[in-house]
């Protein structure tokens, strides 16, 4: 049966490529045998129940490997053959790369090389997490990845921390060989990827015959009982069987009819268009699932035991109570609003077990860390501050594969280096999971470290990722109304947050916030002007607005700590906080291109087009003309 069912994986893979007229043929051809035996003697799933909590996890990191997949969740009853039949095609339940929430049987959107690979890392976290609170937790999270994979640094990132912290729930299998898109990999990465796994705390070994079930699955065995994180690497021969064979041509285009005719006849398959061994098919299918059923049923009759407790219910839904009756903080006159924000996450955390999560080796400076909640470590899994070390981009990453088991997460690090994780944000936004990135340090308010950490464009590139909301509070006020607007939303987001001090504003409001945008000083009788700010601005905007109405203007300030949200409002709020004909300013220290859309003209955006400099941050001020003198002369003028 394992040599029928792997031919006809592989025979389906080539006929949804070829009808689609794109894909990778080479990938579907060598690491069958690997997927193969995975779900036939591993894998417990449950088609009928996809979601299912028990279930273990399957990562193609290689997601150009889609077709595979593909064809074996349709074996085993997750799609069917009119599905593989749309193969790349609008609307489609079988895309080009596999996403999470459009297929089932996908655990995880897994984007660029690499991503996969690092998100697996926070899947294996997480239940290793979970396992401290429902003990019949025990999943493996198996990951197919290639050399592509490996070369990418982020996969390094995120190993080296599973490593350390013996997450040994997490199996990666090493597709090798030795062939990337442009050429042999001996141009380019020729080191010894066990010997640099073995490094990082990985149990290592190497299947030889990468054709062989029989040895793929022995050496799964073992690894299991390793007690570490593993690394399983299977020489395998790209396009196995294809005239292309051990070529990087066989790599990413549909096989010609003549290698499609050739390739069928070696592999003793019907020479038809999605012909399917029917009697092999159901007998991989009733072995995966007898042996997948019986654990289902035995977890749902422990699990019952679970669901009277209000965590797991609020586990399941994803559900965060904000009790604030009252005002549970103290007083507060004047903080920075990373501050603020260490003491509504701390409050946060005693409310619910959902959040999770820690910063790049920076919580001291990012203020995140969770009192009293432990840390996360090889000794501790039931610790809540994950110490990510640094490196962001796997942090993100991470982070995506702790939010699919059902965890809000969050991390944080300053927002200059946001550009290390803008993939992960990215890939975020596109699975729409609740991922929380807290970026402190926000602006050339930062002063003395100088350009390299006074974000400029920062703002402006978050902004752009679609479905990703970002917020940035003026004070502790804006800021408790982000927190709680973002847990009520469940959505991936940005929360950009101040290192200096800001004093509490009179007109700030928590419940304003999920509105985007609101008025926080009103003009006395018809508005000359209309100031909208975001963050620290808002003070500046009203203090520049109280100048100027010593000399007879009456001005208007709306504090703006979401873009996103305010674009979402009707049209009639829209216009009612900002009234047409009315010039209209935006101050901002940030880039702020996409900010045009509310201002009179671009003369009106007050805003920054260069990098920082180093000195006190009032110095930085006013040579980069961003006083409150000088915006104040500037937009006298304009007035």
């Amino acid at each position: 049966m394992d040599d029928e069912i792997v031919a006809n994986l592989k025979s389906l893979s080539i006929d949804m490529i070829n009808k689609a007229g794109s894909g990778h043929p080479g990938v579907a051809l060598s690491a069958a045998p690997i997927l193969y035996t995975v779900y036939a003697n591993h894998m417990h799933i449950n088609p009928k129940d996809p979601e299912w909590l028990g279930r273990d996890r399957f990562v193609l990191s290689a997601g150009h490997a889609s077709s595979l997949l593909y064809s074996n969740l349709y074996m085993l009853d997750y799609l069917t053959l009119e599905d593989l039949k749309k193969f790349r095609q609008i609307g489609s339940l079988t895309p080009g790369h596999p996403e999470y929430g459009v297929t089932k049987g996908v655990d995880i959107s897994t984007g660029p090389l690499g991503s996969g690979l690092a998100s697996s890392v926070g899947m294996a976290l997480a239940l290793k997490h979970l396992k401290t609170k429902i003990n019949i937790i025990d999943n493996y999270v198996y990951v197919l990845c290639g050399d592509g994979d490996l070369m990418e640094g982020v996969s390094y990132e995120a190993s080296s921390l599973a490593g350390t912290l013996k997450l040994d729930n997490l199996i990666i299998l090493y597709d090798s060989n030795n062939i990337s898109l442009d050429g042999s990999t001996s141009m380019t990465f020729d080191e010894d990827v066990r010997e640099r796994f073995d490094a990082m705390g990985f149990y290592t070994t190497i299947v030889h015959n990468g054709h062989s079930t029989g040895e793929i699955d022995k050496a799964i065995r073992r690894a299991k009982k390793s007690g570490l994180p593993s690394l399983i690497e299977v020489k395998t021969t790209i396009g196995a069987g294809s005239l292309l064979e051990g070529t990087n041509e066989v790599h990413g285009k549909p096989l010609t009819e003549k290698d499609i005719v050739q390739l069928k006849r070696k592999l003793k398959v019907k020479d038809e268009a999605f012909w399917t061994n029917d009697e092999a098919i159901k007998k991989y299918r009733d072995k995966v699932m007898t042996r997948s059923n019986k654990k289902y049923e035995e977890w749902q009759v422990q699990f019952n035991e679970y669901m009277n407790r209000k965590d797991i219910k609020n586990f399941l839904d994803r559900k965060i109570e904000l009790n604030i009756t009252e005002n549970p903080f103290n007083e507060i006159v004047a903080e920075a609003t990373r501050d603020s924000a260490s003491k509504i996450l701390n409050f946060l955390s005693d409310q619910s077990d959902l959040f999770f999560g820690g910063s790049a080796d920076l919580a001291s400076s990012t203020k995140t860390y969770l009192n009293g909640k432990g840390d996360f470590s090889k000794d501790n899994y039931s610790g809540s501050n994950i110490r990510f070390g640094v490196r962001e981009h796997a942090m993100g990453a991470i982070l995506n594969g702790i939010a699919t088991v059902g965890y809000f997460p969050f991390g944080s690090t300053f927002f200059a280096f946001s550009d290390y994780l803008k993939p992960a944000m990215r890939m975020s936004a596109l699975m729409n999971l609740p991922v929380t990135y807290i970026f402190t340090h926000d602006s050339i308010y930062v002063g003395e470290d100088g350009p390299t950490h006074q974000p400029i464009e920062q703002l402006s590139n978050v902004r752009s990722i679609p479905n990703m909301t970002v917020y940035r509070p003026a004070d502790f006020k804006e800021t408790l109304g982000t927190f709680i607007t973002l847990t009520s939303l469940k959505k991936p987001n940005a929360v950009i947050l101040t290192r200096q001090k800001v004093n509490q504003l009179k007109g700030t409001n928590p419940r304003e916030i999920i509105n985007g945008a609101y008025i926080v000083k009103k003009e006395k009788e018809t508005a000359n002007a209309i100031f909208i700010a975001s963050g620290s601005e808002v003070a500046l905007a009203i203090n520049i607005a109280s100048e100027l109405e010593k000399d007879g203007y009456d001005i208007r300030v709306v504090s703006m700590p979401s873009v996103e949200l305010f674009l979402k409002k009707p049209k009639n709020y829209i216009y009612n906080i900002l009234k047409p004909g009315v010039k209209t300013f935006f101050i901002e220290a940030s880039l702020g291109d996409e900010l045009r859309r509310f201002v009179s003209n671009d003369k009106y955006l007050i805003t920054l087009n260069s990098f920082g400099t180093s000195g006190k941050y009032e110095d930085v001020l006013e040579s980069m003309n961003f006083s409150q003198e000088q915006i104040k002369q500037r937009i006298e003028k304009l007035l």
